[in-house]
């Protein structure tokens, strides 16, 4: 197997993906991370779009400081060997990695987060279900 050294590695795009959205979630800014880390905003960039490779240390750190296990930024990857006889949700687990990395992902996930009202989050479920399935009428 050769390694490409012009383009990142697959599994290096993936965990730097997590990375970002995992930091997201958080609100926390790269500059922040990288502080934390003490490393320049610069250097969580490049982790970020798999361009510089996240060392095994590093990753600990970034785990501890983002409080997930490091398997977190694995979850998914390129590579790994699917459930025999998969279930329908396997295919959409992109999709909602991806819903998660868009701003509106996450400011949808931040606020719905902070509402402890079971029935008040319940009521917001089924508005977005009715607003779906009237869309889907109207195409």
């Amino acid at each position: 197997m050769t390694i490409n050294k012009k383009k990142p590695n697959p599994i290096d795009i993936h965990v730097g993906s997590r990375i970002r959205l995992r930091r997201n979630m958080l609100g926390m800014s790269q500059e922040k991370l990288g502080e934390m880390l003490g490393i320049t905003f610069q250097q969580i960039q490049k982790y970020e779009k798999g361009t510089n490779r996240v060392g095994a240390s590093r990753l600990q750190a970034i785990s501890s400081f983002l409080n997930v296990p490091v398997a977190y930024f694995f979850e998914d990857a390129p590579g790994q060997d699917t459930p025999a006889g998969g279930f329908a949700e396997d295919e959409g687990a992109a999709y909602v990695s991806d819903f998660l990395s868009s701003s509106e992902g996450v400011q949808l996930t931040r606020s719905f987060l902070k509402i402890k009202d079971q029935k008040v989050r319940r009521r917001i479920i089924d508005l977005v279900k009715t607003l779906a399935t009237e869309e889907d009428e109207t195409a």
